[in-house]
């Protein structure tokens, strides 16, 4: 049931991931083959089946026997079944609260929505199996809350989109979200598929409990804090972010992308910046494009989670990373770093520390602009020694 959902889903990942890991550790330094690029999207598209439905991948919403919802101020528009429901109006203080049955799947299709709220959340989830936040075709919309964040429904809010059920935000409109904390919080799992959304928020711009998973739309993230956040404080092997594709620009006070577990790029585009690019205890870049501009580190690989060991793994992907001056590393692992294909371009006084093995057997890495064949262990962070390309 649903929540079950999130943690089975995490634990698949978390032994695809141990497995490789795993092959890796025996390889050693050994020579290695990497993995083609139709190796590296054969493996994108069965994750994106094995995590996504049809109706989290689909952008139009069926609205056979939809309800349609003007909004008016100084309400409360509360959904207690399953069904898709057509929202539209521009208002104050007002708020929309799924509180369903466990197995309803609750669509909310916004369509020329303009909410601004002083203390309560624009989308409030009590309980559903699922919710869906489509944009409609073409619409303009717009949700922002200006003050502090009061308790609804008995519980305390944080987010203008604040769920304690999977959500899913997905569509073909436009959605500008403000926020004094966080823009969008899932307390299980979010799936991100869809839609041209820009979240601004003093806290995350994102954040989920049990993981994030994109896969489409275009996405512009300003955030105080991080701009995508996966963290369960109860259950620490909880926690990663999975990106399949999409367009991504992230611009954060703290971390672009920050996971407990494993935060895995597999397509799509991305400008990250912020004091680090990525974060987690295991950061593995399979696909897409990357450019990271940090002031601390580009990429960070440290123990978050118990259950997993530390790694920061290149098979694929073009990853571009810019640091800024001072006491910085490009790419940062307190375990271990594989690089077996992609392309890396690194500028920065340090481009690796890593304080376990290196296993580099592939891919191309560029340091200063200067073609590399040997990963040297410039900060010197354990007794990792050089990695050098067979």
């Amino acid at each position: 049931m649903k929540k079950t959902s999130g943690k089975k889903i995490g634990m698949m990942i978390t032994a695809l991931l141990l497995g490789a890991a795993v092959a890796l550790a025996a390889a050693g330094c050994a020579a290695q083959t990497g993995k083609s690029t139709a190796e590296d999207t054969a493996a994108a598209a069965s994750l994106a089946a094995s995590l996504l439905t049809e109706r989290d991948l689909a952008q139009n919403a069926d609205l056979t026997g939809a309800e349609t919802v003007t909004l008016t101020s100084g309400s409360t528009v509360t959904v207690t079944k399953a069904g898709v429901y057509v929202l539209s109006g521009t208002v104050r203080n007002t708020m929309i609260e799924v509180n369903a049955g466990d197995d309803d799947k609750v669509q909310l299709v916004l369509n020329g929505l303009n909410v601004t709220n002083t203390s309560l959340p624009v989308i409030h989830v009590l309980n559903a199996d699922k919710v869906f936040v489509t944009l409609a075709e073409g619409s303009e919309n717009t949700l922002t809350v200006t003050g502090t964040f009061a308790s609804s429904g008995g519980v305390t809010c944080n987010a203008v989109i604040d769920s304690r059920d999977d959500l899913v935000l997905n569509g073909l409109g436009n959605a500008v979200i403000s926020s004094t904390d966080h823009g969008v919080n899932g307390r299980d799992d979010v799936k991100l598929t869809g839609g041209t959304w820009e979240i601004s928020a003093n806290a995350c711009a994102v954040r989920a409990n049990d993981e994030i998973i994109g896969s489409g739309g275009t996405w512009t993230l300003k955030a105080g804090m991080d701009g995508l956040h996966a963290e369960n404080e109860d259950d620490a092997s909880q926690g990663s972010v999975m990106l399949l594709g999409g367009e991504w620009t992230v611009n954060a006070g703290d971390d672009a992308l920050h996971a407990t577990t494993t935060a895995v790029i597999s397509a799509g585009r991305y400008s990250l910046k912020g004091a680090e690019g990525i974060e987690a205890t295991q950061v593995k870049i399979q696909g897409g494009t990357i450019d990271i501009t940090a002031t601390d580190d580009g990429i960070n690989g440290g123990q978050k989670a118990k259950n997993l060991s530390v790694l920061v793994e290149f098979t694929g992907g073009t990853t571009t990373i810019v640091m800024g001056s001072g006491d910085t590393d490009a790419v940062d692992s307190n375990g271990d770093l594989v690089i077996t294909g992609g392309t890396v371009n690194i500028t920065a006084r340090s481009a690796f520390d890593y304080d376990g093995t290196c296993t580099f057997t592939g891919g191309t890495v560029y340091v200063n602009g200067v073609l590399t064949t040997q990963i040297a262990n410039q900060m010197m962070g354990g007794q990792g020694g050089m990695g050098g390309k067979h």
